[in-house]
């Protein structure tokens, strides 16, 4: 089926059918994935990954796939206990799964050596007389005969090289499967990356704990204080500083300085002490206003230089960040286990990428973009144009307001080569989604039948337009 789908081929709708039919296998040939209720659960959510692709094929809901069918595979073997071992048990399984088919035809020739059976030694004299002879006599036919000879010349074999091709592309995918139609229990030890205990840090003391806390408090009361000045209160930076230039350095750094926060705050929260403690919530409340302030700084770099599918994500990740570390505290507060933690920031996390894999991040990014654009200095043609089929609605948007013809002219002709590529797609039934079908379908009532670029164009620069002569004429209000 993977040769039949794939080898020479791009993919589309196939990834999704190919994973599909992998969870219908798993489920047919394995009974104790069909006995146990989490397993159903995982395929479950593998079942909704392959339809996702079979709408809108991509890297994420592939690797979510992944990890979906190998828990379905895993979990009869060993039930559930915390995320932070089952993603060990996941790595351990796919390196395992590289050598389980040599394994199981060790095994299987081990079980063919100990049955009873006739040595080819023993045949092989008895064919060399009959194969040589028609060896023989063949050839001089094909020499008497032009018919023979003829039929002869037009045998073709097949190339070795594609032969040996196709070879290697069946043993990968039968590397791949393999392992969860039979996975080796013996992968999965019980003490395998065990989460922590509870109990104090013998290594860094009360006194330790409390004048490091007060420290970072203090610090971090400092950076929050600019912030508050600055970003939240639109007060005039200092000469020279550009709000874009104080929003863009300081988001991510700020959020790498909230998750080394967090990690510290996780090991002092195992401290009993009231005083510690008071002083950890204090500092968590700081990190979240750091986390907020990140959010900000983001939002407003996006406002001047639009926004992007990576800053959505960025945005997401600030967003899980500021939930675990609410979570951290809760469970010092509460007395909740670390097992508890790993696997609440596990769900949030996985809630947070199957929303992912269910949105268009690029076509969402270019919408905004086209939505909040005053000029042609705010539309970036060439972030639009790796878009692909994500920006096509979007940019007829932009060729319907575009009042310059300059602007008009470059973004006819990236539609025009997208909407190329894209019934080209669709002409494949292979690389064919349902997703750019219906975006097509979209885009050619909205504009026909658009024929690609008459000339080669390369997307430089985005076009500016004089700041006197509007480039985009305002939305239509609904």
């Amino acid at each position: 089926m993977a040769q039949f789908l794939f080898y020479g081929q791009e993919s589309g709708w196939t990834l999704g059918g190919f994973a599909l039919a992998w969870s219908v296998v798993l489920l047919l040939t394995r009974a104790d994935v069909r006995a146990s209720r989490s397993a159903r659960v995982a395929i479950a959510m593998a079942t909704l990954f392959g339809v996702m692709m079979v709408d809108d094929p991509g890297p994420l809901k592939w690797l979510l796939f992944g990890a979906s069918i190998g828990m379905a595979t895993l979990l009869p073997l060993r039930g559930f206990d915390d995320a932070l071992r089952w993603a060990g048990r996941l790595v351990v399984h796919g390196f395992g799964s590289i050598v389980a088919p040599l394994r199981d035809a060790g095994r299987l020739a081990r079980a063919r050596r100990r049955r009873p059976r006739r040595r080819m030694v023993a045949v092989a004299p008895m064919l060399v007389l009959p194969v040589l002879g028609s060896a023989l006599f063949l050839t001089l036919f094909a020499q008497a005969n032009p018919v023979i000879e003829r039929a002869f010349a037009a045998i073709r074999f097949p190339d070795l090289s594609d032969v040996l091709y196709r070879t290697l592309f069946s043993l990968f995918f039968l590397v791949m499967i393999w392992s969860s139609l039979r996975p080796r229990r013996t992968l999965l030890p019980q003490g395998f990356m065990a989460t922590p205990g509870k109990g104090p840090l013998p290594s860094i003391g009360r006194h330790t704990l409390i004048l490091s806390l007060v420290t970072f408090n203090l610090i971090f009361a400092g950076q929050n204080a600019l912030d508050l000045a600055f970003l939240w209160s639109g007060a005039p930076l200092p000469q020279g500083v550009t709000l874009a230039d104080y929003a863009h350095r300081g988001a991510y750094p700020l959020i790498v300085t909230a998750l080394l926060a967090g990690g510290f705050v996780l090991l002092a929260g195992r401290s009993g002490d009231r005083l510690v403690r008071r002083l950890i919530v204090l500092w968590v409340a700081q990190n979240l206003l750091l986390v907020a302030s990140s959010i900000l700084r983001t939002v407003d770099y996006n406002a001047v230089f639009g926004l992007s599918g990576w800053r959505i994500a960025a945005l997401a990740w600030m967003g899980l960040v500021a939930l675990g570390l609410v979570l951290i505290v809760w469970r010092m507060l509460r007395g909740r286990p670390v097992r508890w933690l790993i696997n609440a920031n596990a769900l949030a996390a996985g809630v947070v990428l199957t929303a992912g894999c269910a949105s268009d991040l690029g076509e969402i990014a270019a919408r905004w973009n086209v939505a909040h654009a005053k000029s042609a200095a705010d539309i970036d043609l060439c972030y639009f144009e790796s878009l692909g089929p994500s920006a096509l609605l979007p940019l007829i948007e932009v060729e319907r307001r575009a009042s310059g013809p300059v602007l008009r002219y470059r973004a006819r002709n990236i539609i025009g080569d997208v909407m190329a590529d894209m019934r080209r797609d669709r002409a494949d039934w292979r690389r064919w989604s349902w997703h750019n079908a219906r975006r097509l379908s979209a885009a050619e009532a909205l504009v026909g039948q658009r024929k690609p670029a008459a000339k080669p164009h390369f997307c430089g620069e985005p076009y500016r337009e004089q700041a006197s002569a509007p480039a985009l004429t305002k939305p239509h209000q609904s």
